[in-house]
């Protein structure tokens, strides 16, 4: 039975498992993509996205034992930099030829452990990024998204040789205590993007939506991106400010701000707070996404809200750093910065007491319940009673999703769906660990050739 904001002080344990790992031989390896167009333009960090590659990496071990690991690429989150220098399809392209160059790199490779997999793997496909991007301040990120079906892939080949068939037992020990929870429910956070109108932002309220995201750092100068992002807060707040709800201890509902690196100084920022206080937001603001370009080493320990690190928090080692710089917060993305590097993010930000929750990347169905995994297990976040939080946005802008649903192997499960602004996850949902373990027909489709 899962329990709500309850340490599960049993997976403390040792797992013998775990300690009998199996040396697995990687043979082969293969992968694929599909395009999967947006319903209207996705805009941030001043760009704008009209489609989403879903990446296919495949392993198959000396046993003939063969594992398929899902990646949603994000060329605009991982280096805007790529993103604006290339095509759309350019910088998608190149993201996938990373994932491709790790495969083949692996192929007849010894593991017995994906987090160390991942540790032997990373520098060089990140170098190896440097040189087919053209950039050499290319972001880690941009290695780490395309590694996440290369990582998911390993996790599966390792849980299957092992006879793991359980999410806990195969968290490594190390990593157990930073994912030491069982929630019954979890917040369900809808993203609401420069285009998204406000008619639509009250629906999703009206539905039982009540932790926004809302994307700032709007295009155009530091002033223009100020001026559009007051007003844009003073229209979602105008809309918002009477809403309740029963799950924060004042009633009202958080305001989560993602800027994505758009603000250039810590006045500017201020500015916007300052406006939030003149129209009475500011209370209802839990928390402030990455505002500043990273290189930038701005101290935020005294902005006076919690400011959270997501995409500069590459690795454990640039959380900490963060976390020394009086980030309050780690946006944890299992989905974007692959499983193992998260557990080694989760762990360090338990240890250093700084809550965690997990954002999305726009990811497919199947992506999500991986990242519900990690969301179900972090310590309760600050303020809202037990809950865990997990964002996901897919619903609300990909074309096909109602497709893309269909290639989940639990369509149907009460768990996949968002009931009043929370998932409601039971004993169900851990039996089945959101699905990971099982198999969806139609990825499996795409290498029966092989």
């Amino acid at each position: 039975m899962a329990f709500t904001g309850v340490p599960l002080m049993g997976l403390n344990n040792s797992n013998p498992v775990a300690k009998k790992n199996k040396q697995i031989k990687i043979t082969s390896v293969n992968s694929d993509f599909e395009r999967e167009p947006l319903i209207r333009p996705f805009g941030f960090k001043g760009g704008y996205m009209t489609e989403i590659w879903q990446t296919v990496a495949q392993m198959t071990s000396d046993n003939q034992i063969s594992k398929v690991g899902l990646c949603t690429q994000n060329v605009l989150w991982s280096d805007a930099k790529v993103f604006a220098g290339h095509s759309e399809s350019g910088g998608n392209a190149l993201m996938y030829a990373l994932t491709e160059y790790a495969l083949q790199r692996a192929q007849g490779m010894t593991f017995s452990d994906p987090v160390a997999l991942l540790d032997e793997i990373l520098e060089d496909v990140y170098q190896h990024g440097i040189k087919i991007t053209g950039n050499p301040d290319l972001r880690k990120t941009f290695a780490l998204n395309a590694l996440v079906g290369f990582d998911n892939a390993a996790w599966l080949l390792f849980a299957h040789e092992n006879g793991i068939t359980d999410f806990d037992e195969m968290v490594p020990d190390a990593y157990k205590e930073g994912l030491n929870y069982q929630h019954d429910k979890v917040a369900s956070i809808p993203l609401m993007a420069y285009s998204i109108p406000i008619s639509e932002i009250q629906d999703a309220a009206e539905q039982g939506y009540f932790f926004m995201k809302i994307k700032i750092g709007q295009p155009g100068t530091q002033e223009e991106m100020l001026e559009k992002d007051k007003a844009r807060l003073t229209a979602i707040h105008e809309t918002l400010r009477k809403k309740r709800t029963p799950h924060t201890e004042s009633g009202k509902l958080p305001y989560y701000f993602d800027a994505n690196g758009r603000y250039e100084s810590k006045e500017t920022l201020l500015k916007l707070l300052d406006h939030a206080k003149k129209i009475g937001a500011f209370e209802q603001i839990a928390i402030i996404e990455e505002p500043f370009p990273e290189h930038l080493e701005i101290e935020v320990g005294d902005i006076g809200v919690r400011i959270a690190a997501d995409e500069s928090a590459h690795t454990d080692e640039d959380a900490l750093k963060r976390i020394e710089m009086g980030y309050q917060a780690i946006a944890l993305k299992a989905i974007a910065k692959t499983l193992s590097m998260t557990m080694k993010i989760a762990q360090l930000a338990h240890e250093k007491n700084v809550p965690c929750f997990c954002a999305d990347l726009t990811v497919n169905p199947i992506l999500i319940d991986w990242n519900k995994n990690v969301a179900a297990r972090l310590a309760p976040f600050p303020g809202l009673g037990g809950l865990g939080l997990l964002e996901t946005n897919g619903h609300q802008n990909y074309l096909h999703w109602d497709r893309m649903e269909s290639y989940h192997p639990y369509t149907s499960a009460e768990w996949r769906k968002t009931k009043q602004g929370v998932f409601e996850l039971g004993k169900d949902f851990y039996n089945k660990d959101g699905g990971i373990f099982a198999q969806s027909d139609h990825y499996q489709k795409m290498f029966k050739h092989t």
